[in-house]
């Protein structure tokens, strides 16, 4: 694949040439033009295995929407431009395992592969526990909607791995139910097994902390909106996090990059 680095950039084809940009990636791109058409992949025999690949590939890009629109009020902060393939790379990995299903309708179901989402790293540049090694536990309720994160009283010089310019920081825990995906034979596409429950969320913050003091034990609670009652076929993301601040004044400014958040557990 050729890489362009003149003056002259046009979108489009070009004697024969295509021209496009690469998310996430600095710089223009381009790659012959050409391949089959349309039609020749949606009706003819000979790509009903580019059809099957299609559908699945579709189901897992929808499952992975609904991880980060669960998550839509944190995730913008956290995450590196290439998180949204990842997820779908993760979910086409559950959607493999499922064994009952004819190919292009295999269901993605997290419920009995969570151990593939456990330990993601919204940012794939930075690790959670590059920036915070406190000690802490987790502890989720039998009903499967609420979990709390507690934290004891710790030093931050020693414990947290501060940017520069960086006074005060807050933990960050947060609930987000994933449903199971299923291929519905009627509308010929995925969708939620629960979906009432699919995407429900919760997410809280410590108080701003001070680099520069020793916290006091913080205890950190998320609970489900509405009491929800928990099917089999859905899982809880539990995902904790440390963002930065500088304090201007009595306000605090939110670092836009050097945060970060892990799915710690999945139940």
């Amino acid at each position: 694949m050729a890489r362009q680095t003149g003056l002259v950039k046009y979108n489009g084809t070009m004697g024969g040439v295509r021209h496009f940009k690469i998310k996430g990636l600095d710089g223009d791109f381009a790659g012959m033009a050409g391949g089959p058409s349309a039609e020749q992949i949606n009706n003819d025999p000979a790509f009903i295995r580019t059809r099957e690949n299609m559908n699945e590939f579709g189901g897992s890009a929808a499952a992975a929407k609904s991880v980060r629109v669960a998550l839509s009020q944190i995730i913008k902060q956290f995450s590196d431009p290439r998180l949204t393939g990842r997820l779908t790379a993760i979910m086409k990995q559950i959607n493999l395992e499922d064994q009952s299903e004819a190919r292009g309708r295999r269901a993605i179901e997290i419920s009995t592969q969570r151990q593939y989402l456990t330990g993601l790293e919204f940012d794939a540049n930075l690790s959670l526990s590059g920036l915070f090694n406190a000690p802490y536990t987790l502890a989720n309720n039998a009903a499967r909607d609420s979990a709390t994160f507690t934290i004891p009283a710790f030093n931050p010089a020693n414990l947290v791995n501060a940017p520069a310019g960086a006074t005060h920081f807050r933990l960050v825990n947060a609930i987000a139910v994933v449903s199971d995906w299923v291929y519905n034979d009627t509308t010929g596409k995925y969708e939620p097994t629960d979906i009432a429950l699919n995407e429900l969320a919760d997410v809280q913050y410590s108080p701003y902390l001070d680099l520069n003091a020793v916290t006091a034990a913080t205890t950190i609670t998320t609970a489900l909106p509405g009491t929800p009652t928990m099917t089999a076929s859905v899982s809880v993301l539990n995902c904790i996090g440390i963002e930065f601040y500088q304090q201007v004044g009595s306000n605090y400014y939110l670092f836009s990059s050097g945060n970060a958040l892990r799915v710690n557990e999945v139940f």
